[in-house]
């Protein structure tokens, strides 16, 4: 645990001038605000306060009209927060600064069920109690333009300039030519303890792929959650703005967001997927078994946004259905079988616009219960397109009806929050469904 005194140190070392405090919503976007050194020393032993509404309203700001936890009716007043100071870090791109995490407690100080970060810590500690150390990394696909938000606006986000054209796959070429930013993103990241494992460019313009280096407990969520924020900051002082949409673009492979994930023995000594002789363990083929059962009823949180159905189609390297196979990139669900620390579990389903803390949630309940229930495995896929395996949902709206009343949702993530959950997918659903798109203007105005 970091002490007080171990962070002044820190900070004297680091001329830190400013603190910055952040929260992540249910949409994974950080929220949060700078604070004075004084206002930091008092908060980091006896907490602060801050609004509620974070978790009253939705990507745009805009108010649910049915969450139960905050609205008109309560007056949106602050929340209590905890700073955890084991969440510190330095922000290079923003000198004399330092960042931490933010945990939402009730007024009796148990953790508040509906934030992300706690609904993480709670399956965690579920594992713990089982013997299991859960590790995790995040892999994300993401597109860089050479836009601002305002320029993107402007053009009502059409026909934006990409970073570099083509199609141009593990290009040492296109990396290079953008090294400035390729080095700032790797430097920073690493200092900002985001560590990558690689990055380089994917299948489309502007397009990149990076491997976060894979951690233990929270810390893999944290990572995986800062990481997109940390991109657009620095992205920023390049005159670039980087999304993580599932699919932006009807003619490109949309942007995946792919979960590795393994479970460790306590010590965190021994990979408990890897089996004595090589290859899977029986740990490892019932929790890829939960992964593939349940994967349908926690698709709402899988799939997030109604634009993440987009991205999972036939043959655009998104799986469809629930499936699995020994290193197949076509299923959902990819096993890895390698050596005594890389064997491991990807989830392949995700985008890159998933809520790290509640995919990762998700995806541990699911083979956790796998574990718990010893299932055993379908056979493998071989191409998981012409297979006839379960179907995912198609629409958010068709995934939140079966998450709301998914038993398992409810006994590992919470009643709280699949209530509160399933409520702003239904938001998000309904917001949609009023949208007059630009599809059907061109589809419709003139002809029919």
């Amino acid at each position: 645990m970091t002490t007080i005194g171990e962070i002044r140190e820190q900070f004297h070392k680091g001329n830190i001038r400013r603190v910055k405090v952040g929260a992540f919503d249910v949409d994974a976007t950080l929220r949060g605000k700078y604070i004075s050194l004084e206002k930091f020393w008092a908060a980091a032993e006896s907490g602060l306060g801050f609004c509620d509404v974070i978790f009253g309203w939705d990507i745009g700001d805009v108010l649910y009209d049915n969450a139960r936890f905050t609205g008109w009716h309560t007056g949106y007043p602050d929340g209590h927060c905890r700073i955890d100071l084991d969440s510190l870090r330095l922000i290079p791109w923003e000198p004399g600064t330092a960042f931490f995490l933010m945990d939402f407690v009730t007024g009796d100080g148990r953790p508040l069920e509906i934030a992300p970060r706690q609904v993480f810590r709670r399956v965690l500690g579920k594992a713990a109690e089982a013997g299991y150390t859960a590790c995790f990394s995040a892999e994300y696909e993401f597109f860089f333009f050479e836009e601002t938000p305002h320029s993107a606006r402007e053009k009502h986000f059409r026909n934006l300039t990409p970073l570099s054209p083509g199609m141009f796959g593990y290009s040492v070429l296109r990396a290079s030519e953008h090294a400035a930013l390729v080095l700032h993103l790797l430097d920073d990241l690493a200092a900002f303890h985001v560590p990558l494992e690689g990055l380089h460019t994917e299948t489309g313009p502007g397009v990149y792929e990076a491997a976060i280096a894979v951690e233990a407990g929270v810390e893999g969520a944290d990572r995986a959650a800062l990481f997109k924020t940390a991109v657009k900051e620095i992205s920023a002082r390049h005159g670039l703005m980087p999304t993580f949409m599932a699919k932006w673009n009807p003619e490109l492979p949309g942007s995946s967001g792919h979960l590795h994930q393994s479970l460790w023995d306590t010590a965190g000594e021994h990979n408990l997927f890897a089996a004595e002789g090589g290859g899977m363990s029986n740990l490892m083929r019932h929790y890829i078994a939960g992964l593939v059962a349940n994967m349908a009823e926690l698709a709402a949180v899988f799939l997030p946004t109604v634009n993440s159905y987009k991205r999972t189609v036939p043959g655009a390297w998104a799986p469809v259905n629930a499936t699995w196979g020994l290193d197949n990139r076509t299923t959902a669900v990819r096993a890895i079988p390698g050596s005594r620390k890389s064997t491991r579990v990807e989830l392949r389903v995700t985008g890159a616009d998933i809520n790290p803390y509640l995919a990762m949630a998700a995806s541990l309940a699911a083979g956790l219960d796998g574990i718990e229930r010893e299932l055993e495995l379908p056979e493998p896929a071989v191409n998981a397109y012409a297979g006839n395996a379960p179907a995912l949902p198609r629409t958010l709206e068709e995934a939140t009806r079966q998450f709301r009343k998914s038993a398992l949702a409810r006994r590992w993530l919470g009643d709280e929050f699949v209530e509160h959950y399933a409520g702003t997918r239904e938001w998000e659903t309904r917001q949609f469904q009023k949208a007059v798109t630009d599809w059907e203007l061109e589809r419709y105005l003139e002809s029919i």
